[in-house]
């Protein structure tokens, strides 16, 4: 019998401590050896040439959810994971919301069957909370933490905003209980009024969206939440971050301990809100919320990144098609507000940021930090996110000189247009390993429908330093 079930030599290894020359043997879906391996397998892959890296870990993915407008996106967990495999993503945390008449637990329950029969690759959920005078919701959410559903979801503005009173309820829970509280944070009454002013004054088309969400709101709303977190000394991720005074303010709350942590996305690194400006509603592709921002706003989030303000990098994975499905389903001749917002990002998250990489505007520690083990120890996903022994075979191989020009509609999700047309990236994942498994070879998916798993987060990889205010002290003891 062999040593091991799989040895890939020669290639050159990025992990969250090294970046080297070297041998990975993977047995019985783990990784169980780093370096020069004499020992022999039952299938060895030479990786010549190739960069091997963690599979990607993407905290911020809508996968068949209904939005706040009730609109269903676009992507099944069959659609959608298949893309994020045959982009170099292994693990995904999408949301499972609560459901209106519908017990909090019995909702997660139907979303946990649909990604068990649909799922390429391995997944965990947020529980989106909209309304906290359901039946049981507290009762189920106690329990549903305790089951390994570390990760709670609440929104500061649209029709399924919470109010502040109701995410001090969450936050306390949270901090009891040993979850992480994910916040969409925009001021809802200045987007609300900005909107009203816009269309009253004739500003209708895809291009004024940007306007109507103003970078103060999403600067009041962290400012907010932030010392919220300060309160109830409650770990909080800031989702999507946009603005360079929103970075400031998580950098500031940082140095002083709160427990804050933040991500950001491709299309606020990459893109400016320039790319709304179409002719006709075709800028309504890259509608979504948060607006892409400024130039000077780019430079902020990068700076962020490499001095650890800001966490990770997600893909926000919000799937519209551009017809009467998704998009314009309330018709093509509306205003900007009766258009569905989100774009696709599953497919295109890793290999932006490796060719980021091999650019060299960031290191090959920080792709590896940013894209993989920093979202999974973060979120609590256990032996996900980087390669070391005892972890998840989850392996991506890349060939570093194979360029791609995204076209018209080459993804592999069930969106029907791709965000990037025109980009030419460097890097290309050849080999995708799930668990040691190829769910992806030599660019040819082969894996199946149902072949990934339920992460169970027993806890958060996250501690906090950080003791709540002295008045939360007092009301609780």
């Amino acid at each position: 019998m062999s040593q091991y079930d799989l040895i890939i030599r020669n290639a050159r290894v990025l992990s969250s401590d090294h970046d080297r020359l070297a041998d990975v043997a993977v047995k019985n879906g783990k990784v169980t050896d780093i370096g020069t391996i004499s020992g022999d397998a039952s299938r060895e892959v030479d990786a010549s040439g190739l960069i091997l890296t963690p599979g990607g870990v993407d905290v911020h993915a809508h996968i068949e959810q209904m939005s706040g407008m009730g609109l269903m996106n676009a992507d099944t967990f069959e659609t959608a994971t298949r893309s994020a495999a045959l982009g170099g993503t292994t693990s995904v945390v999408s949301f499972a919301p609560q459901s209106a008449g519908v017990r909090l637990s019995h909702a997660i329950a139907d979303y946990h069957t649909r990604a068990r029969r649909g799922a390429y690759i391995d997944h965990a959920y947020h529980i989106i909370l909209n309304d906290l005078t359901a039946a049981h919701v507290l009762d189920d959410l106690r329990e549903l933490i305790a089951r390994g559903h570390r990760s709670i979801k609440v929104f500061t503005t649209y029709n399924i905003q919470l109010s502040d009173r109701d995410i001090c309820e969450v936050l306390a829970i949270a901090k009891k209980a040993g979850a992480l509280v994910c916040v969409h944070a925009e001021n809802d009454g200045l987007i609300g009024w900005t909107k009203d002013a816009l269309l009253a004054s004739g500003k209708t088309r895809p291009e004024h969206h940007a306007i109507s969400h103003p970078r103060l709101a999403e600067i009041e709303a962290v400012d907010r939440l932030i010392r919220f977190a300060e309160f109830f000394a409650t770990p909080v991720m800031l989702f999507h971050i946009s603005t360079s005074e929103a970075v400031e303010a998580i950098r500031q709350a940082k140095a002083r301990g709160v427990s804050v942590w933040a991500e950001t996305c491709p299309h606020y690194l990459f893109m400016t809100s320039e790319v709304l400006k179409r002719s006709g509603v075709e800028g309504a592709k890259w509608m979504c919320s948060p607006p892409q921002r400024t130039k000077s706003d780019q430079g902020a989030l990068w700076a962020g990144l490499s001095d650890g303000t800001l966490d990770l990098v997600s893909s926000d994975h919000a799937p519209y098609r551009f017809d009467e499905t998704g998009k314009f389903s309330n018709g093509t001749d509306v205003d900007f507000s009766k258009i569905a917002n989100g774009l696709p990002g599953l497919e295109v998250r890793m290999p932006l940021m490796f060719d980021a990489m091999v650019k060299e505007r960031i290191t090959a520690s920080e792709f590896v930090a940013w894209c993989c083990s920093k979202p999974a120890k973060i979120h609590g996903l256990p032996a996900k996110g980087d390669i070391q022994r005892g972890f998840d075979a989850d392996l991506v191989l890349w060939n570093p000189s194979e360029q791609i020009l995204y076209g018209e509609n080459d993804l592999s999700d069930n969106v029907g247009y791709n965000p990037w047309v025109g980009k030419t990236v460097s890097g290309k994942p050849v080999s995708v390993l799930l668990r040691g498994e190829f769910v992806v070879e030599k660019g040819v998916l082969n894996g199946h429908p149902g072949q990934g798993v339920w992460i169970d987060r027993p806890a958060l990889g996250i501690t906090t330093k950080a003791t709540p205010a002295a008045e939360y002290t007092e009301a609780t003891t």
